[in-house]
């Protein structure tokens, strides 16, 4: 491996990421159309918006319906989701140990999530891994993915720099806000979206199942100094 410059801020999508949550989303999602009295969809159509703010995900499901009706869905599938038991969604086998190890050996990570953040706080709260992440910005804080604000205001939150960081994400939009901040891009193609869609951002690496993320940081940490209290990940060829 050909280490080109070291990572000192790893940034993760949290939907389809870490979070195995594609089927609670699309559940709420097609549960919030019945209650509001509209059309089904396909499960490949409602899952192609997880990774946007819950508003824009509506509105790019339903283009020719009107503000009102939007909002009546955005509030539908909020009631939906809050009042889902606890559990549905997990993290994909070996990520939660992945971060634990990650912060061990001082990884600075963060989160940028199309979730709002009573959602991520309560996901936050149901795993106890909140305090992993030294920050996160949420869709209902600042623009959606994948305009670049998200990821913007974590980096100036946590005084990063973006030539330093890796973006983690599993979608288009993802990508998209990463390469338009000058953030070098990873792609979790067990996710949302498909390989193609994602390999057109040009990642770093293409990671086809949650245990080839795990080998590739486990892989890219080898060479990092674990003694020091900044350690950072080297990046490699993926």
């Amino acid at each position: 491996m050909s280490t080109v410059k070291q990572f000192d801020l790893i940034v993760f999508d949290w939907d389809g990421t870490l979070m195995d949550s594609r089927a609670q989303i699309v559940g709420c999602m097609r549960q919030a159309l019945h209650d509001c009295r509209l059309p089904d969809m396909s499960d490949l159509e409602l899952q192609q918006v997880i990774g946007l703010g819950l508003y824009e995900a509506v509105r790019q499901l339903l283009p020719e319906q009107s503000g009102a009706v939007i909002e009546q869905v955005v509030e539908a599938y909020r009631m939906r989701w809050l009042d889902a038991p606890p559990g549905l969604s997990r993290f994909f086998e070996g990520i939660e140990a992945l971060l634990y190890t990650l912060s061990d050996r001082g990884v600075c990570m963060a989160v940028a999530t199309g979730k709002s953040r009573r959602g991520l706080d309560r996901q936050f709260s149901e795993t106890g891994t909140g305090h992993l992440f030294a920050a996160s910005r949420c869709a209902d804080e600042t623009r959606s993915k994948p305009a670049p604000d998200m990821l913007l205001e974590i980096l100036e939150m946590l005084a990063k720099k973006p030539q330093d960081t890796l973006m983690v994400g599993d979608s288009t939009y993802d990508l998209q806000m990463a390469r338009s901040v000058g953030v070098d891009r990873l792609a979790a193609g067990y996710g949302v979206h498909d390989t193609e869609q994602l390999s057109a951002y040009n990642p770093i690496g293409m990671m086809r199942t949650p245990g080839e993320l795990v080998k590739w940081f486990e892989h890219n940490m080898s060479g990092a100094d674990r003694e020091r209290s900044d350690t950072v990940i080297p990046k490699g060829s993926g």
